[in-house]
């Protein structure tokens, strides 16, 4: 628990620039508390340089105080500091936490970065209704029910469930449509779904499938396959063949499951395995998740730290950040013994709620299986080493292309889309050297009311100087990193001028580099025409691979754009009448459509009609009356 916050308020402007930052930290040294804590750096932006934690802070900032002891990095960090900002906590576990989701929260340049940090992906047996639902599920636990995970991708999760509805049947359906249902759906006439909707199969037997699928997924298999066997034969003896049918096709699928989740010499039931390999400087961890006795798939990181830190700091870093906003096994196997092994232990078995131990396994199947993980994360991040090298060639071909100063840092990508006018909005993308920065992305929903519907250079406009004007205030200096170093259009000359109409309005236009790409004649790939201020038009070859990038870019700015636009279009497909009603939530909503049939019949019900409804006070069927005919 967080228990005080110490700021002291010496601001970038009154500090004079002869003041070294060893001497302000000396100055903030004299109020540091004593206590356990969390520590931050911050820059004359006020941006957070560093965040750190100590089991006694002033002891701990006073370490940076000694030049001498302190590597190029620390001391180019320390010199860039400012002003300080202190946390304390009760314990130096808390610290830990603290100090991990405040990392993931700043991302401060100092510290080691753990990149696409995403939520995993779980599978929920929903046990909330009387059929209990088997889907997908990730973000926060709000169900009832049971969570069988993680799964290392969606694709992972597709699969699997794709595969359990063939061997156990349950519901993938949402309530609503369970409950609308007067026919079986396809899924059933596939063998997919026993359709409870319309009582295909009893409480009981419905019962048993949600069982025997809580079982498999808890790692108890033998005796389901022992039991679909014995069925089979049953069956077969009979001169059953289509029951023996259906129990050898569930059979099958249960066996293609376990072939793709099975463990090969692991004796672990939960673990997860967390292995780091450092080529030339980098670092690449790959983890492994492993419930139940089953591989529940992998996945590879690239943290973002100095080519200086050691392998054993990098991975230190990285398990406190990834276990910020994720659950802990019971057992978390390292390739490398971590920094404060103990005390990173302690923090995940309180906040868990159980015992979760980090250890190095040194000999059995346990260092077979590190070691194997070890070798996957070193292969991956050859690949990733492979391809970026690739892209630094892109990106420099980019440069000599559009005569930049060097290979851009930062690319965005405009693209807008609409239909006849009608939920319009306006898509950036943002790529750099390691790839599509999709934690960038930004879509514009176009709010100017003075627009023609359909005015693709109005709506470019609006996006761009929303976009840009923003940044001039957030970040004037150009030193955060997020002006870019090309803007690409997805547009001919008529884009262009649009664009370069609002930079110069803004007095930028000589700060970024703007170029306009169309489709150029017949609208077919490879002959795409590029569009400069000051330059002809031109083409490049159909085979050049710096052709092939931009392609890619604009495609992606085409497919982000109009995802966003389907998703929007297809929210006001769904709106009712009655959402605009105030005081009228999705019960009373839900009971007055199951009275009236529909929205229409809702407005023009009178008020006693109205007031017949379950849960419609007078008082509100006149409100609903009332809002109707006004």
């Amino acid at each position: 628990m967080v228990r005080e916050e110490v700021a002291l308020s010496d601001k970038a402007e009154n500090i004079s620039i002869e003041i070294s930052g060893i001497d302000i930290i000396k100055g903030y040294l004299k109020t540091a508390p004593t206590a356990p804590g969390v520590y931050r750096m911050l820059d004359k932006n006020e941006d957070v340089l560093y965040v750190g934690k100590a089991k006694n802070i002033k002891k701990r900032i006073t370490s940076y105080t000694q030049p001498n002891r302190l590597t190029n990095r620390l001391l180019r960090m320390v010199s860039a500091t400012v002003s300080m900002v202190f946390v304390t906590t009760r314990t130096e576990a808390e610290a830990l936490l603290l100090e991990a989701s405040l990392i993931k929260r700043f991302k401060p340049p100092f510290n080691v970065l753990l990149k696409d940090d995403k939520s995993f992906p779980y599978i929920l047996l929903r046990t909330d209704h009387t059929w209990p639902q088997i889907t997908k599920h990730r973000g926060a636990r709000k169900h009832k029910g049971q969570y069988f995970g993680p799964f290392a991708s969606v694709s992972s999760v597709n699969q699997t469930l794709n595969t359990l509805q063939k061997v156990f049947q349950l519901r993938s359906c949402s309530d609503t449509t369970l409950e609308s249902r007067s026919r079986a759906c396809l899924l059933h006439q596939i063998k997919r779904c026993s359709a409870p909707c319309v009582d295909k199969v009893t409480d009981s037997e419905y019962a048993d499938m949600v069982e025997e699928t809580r079982s498999f997924l808890s790692g108890k298999t033998s005796n389901i396959q022992k039991r679909f066997a014995d069925a089979m034969q049953a069956a077969s003896d009979t001169l059953d063949f289509e029951a023996a049918a259906v129990y050898r096709d569930r059979l099958k699928a249960l066996t293609h499951i376990q072939s793709h989740q099975s463990m090969v010499n692991a004796m672990v039931d939960e673990a997860d395995v967390i292995a780091a390999a450092n080529i030339a400087g980098q670092v690449g961890i790959q983890v492994f998740f492993f419930r139940t006795g089953q591989n529940w798939g992998h996945r590879a990181y690239f943290p973002k730290h100095d080519k200086n830190d050691d392998t054993a700091d990098v991975l230190t870093a990285f398990v406190t950040q990834f276990y910020d906003n994720k659950p802990a096994p019971k057992l978390i196997l390292t390739s490398h013994a971590l920094n404060e092994n103990t005390l990173i232990a302690d923090a995940l078995s309180e906040r868990m709620g159980f015992k979760v131990a980090i250890t190095v396994p040194k000999r059995g199947d346990k260092a077979d299986l590190v070691k194997e993980s070890v070798r996957n994360a070193k292969e991956a991040l050859e690949r990733k080493m492979a391809e970026s090298a690739g892209q630094a060639r892109l990106l420099d071909g980019v440069a000599k292309l559009f005569d930049l100063d060097g290979p851009p840092e930062r690319i965005e990508v405009y693209d807008n889309s609409h239909i006849q006018g009608t939920n319009a909005l306006g898509g950036m993308i943002v790529a750099g050297p390691d790839g599509f920065m999709k934690n960038s992305y930004r879509k514009f929903n176009i709010k100017s009311e003075e627009l023609t519907p359909g005015d693709d250079f109005g709506m470019m406009r609006e996006v761009i100087h929303r976009r840009f004007s923003r940044l001039i205030k957030e970040d004037s200096d150009k030193d955060r990193g997020m002006w870019p170093d090309l803007l690409l259009i997805d547009g001919g000359k008529g884009q262009l001028s649009s664009v370069m109409d609002v930079m110069n309005d803004l007095g930028i236009a000589d700060d970024v580099a703007v170029v306009a790409i169309s489709k150029g004649p017949d609208r077919n790939a490879g002959r795409e025409q590029f569009h400069r201020v000051g330059h002809d038009t031109f083409m490049l070859p159909i085979n050049d691979p710096v052709l092939y990038y931009l392609q890619r870019l604009r495609d992606e700015a085409h497919r982000f754009a109009i995802g966003s636009h389907r998703a929007r279009r297809s929210k006001d497909i769904k709106k009712s009448p009655l959402d605009e009603v105030d005081g009228i939530g999705p019960k009373r909503k839900k009971a007055l459509l199951h009275h009236f049939g529909s929205a229409k019949a809702v407005a023009g019900a009178s008020v006693k009609d109205l007031e017949s409804v379950e849960g419609i006070s007078k008082a509100m069927a006149q409100h609903i009356y009332d809002h109707f005919q006004d």
